[in-house]
């Protein structure tokens, strides 16, 4: 882990507090080298002063809106137990009045319910949590440091009782290996236990480019032995890798969505994801 100091920490209503990440999910696309992040990706940089120039940009914002975190790393990997970033990000948007869209894997994110809570009370709060199999034995291999997929559910149960919205990103599903109707069928059915607002779906497959192909090929080696033949043989080089049931899988899981009412496409999950609440909060300066 090192530290470093930000020129800016709010671009396009999104922030990054950590770079690289300690999950060790074994397809991750943040690895690529285009994106520029540590060498190695477990060297965690973190934005030492951005929780300052949160503030001060919170401030000079003209307009409320929601503040989205972790589409390029888990804003709850290890260092943030004790860094607690994360944390006083969610306080200063609670104070200043914003909404928030927050992805993880961890249940580290029980830890600011009070917070989280707090923030969907006065405006929006929409916990984006990634899926990507069933089986738990499998998580444990592709998402090895991070909670398993029963874990994730419960957080996402616990949402639900607490009536704070909640989208799944089902994503990547791996070829040969997780493509399958029944992982699909069971993710389905526990996402609608959950009673999730939407699920975000590009298509059942991966992609793989320079940085993350490495990794991932390394792993399928010490874990699938054969594997990586297998999709050197069908996909060559190409960034995207698609599953051969794609087809079938996108048909199920639109049948499933329209049957439980599911937000289905990325348009329709990032706009509400998007949406800021404002008539909330033109009775709350009213009352």
């Amino acid at each position: 882990m090192h530290f470093v100091s930000a020129k800016t920490i709010l671009n396009s209503n999104g922030i990054n507090l950590y770079r690289g990440c300690t999950h060790g999910c074994i397809y991750c696309d943040s690895r690529s080298l285009c994106y520029h992040t540590p060498i190695p990706f477990e060297d965690i940089e973190v934005k030492q002063n951005a929780i300052e120039l949160l503030e001060d940009a919170l401030k000079h914002k003209r307009k409320k809106c929601m503040v989205g975190t972790g589409s390029m790393c888990d804003p709850y990997m290890h260092c943030e137990k004790d860094l607690c970033m994360t944390q006083k990000t969610l306080e200063l948007l609670e104070r200043h009045g914003f909404g928030a869209a927050l992805q993880t894997k961890s249940d580290m994110v029980l830890r600011d319910l009070d917070i989280i809570e707090a923030i969907n009370r006065k405006t929006k709060f929409v916990l984006q949590m990634t899926v990507t199999t069933a089986d738990d034995n499998l998580c444990r291999i592709i998402e090895p440091n991070v909670c398993p997929t029963s874990r994730r559910f419960e957080v996402l149960n616990i949402f639900r009782e607490k009536g704070i919205p909640t989208i799944v990103w089902l994503s990547p599903i791996l070829p040969f290996i997780n493509d399958t109707e029944e992982n699909l069928l069971s993710i389905m059915d526990r996402c609608a236990q959950a009673g999730v607002k939407g699920i975000i779906c590009f298509g059942f497959g991966l992609t793989l480019r320079d940085g993350n192909r490495e990794y991932f090929y390394s792993a399928l080696d010490r874990h699938f032995p054969g594997m990586r033949e297998k999709y050197e043989k069908c996909f060559g080089k190409s960034y995207v890798c698609e599953s051969s049931n794609n087809a079938r899988l996108m048909q199920i899981f639109q049948m499933e969505c329209k049957k439980h009412k599911i937000l289905c496409t990325p348009d329709e999950c990032f706009s509400y994801m998007k949406t800021f609440p404002e008539k909330d909060l033109q009775m709350e300066l009213f009352s």
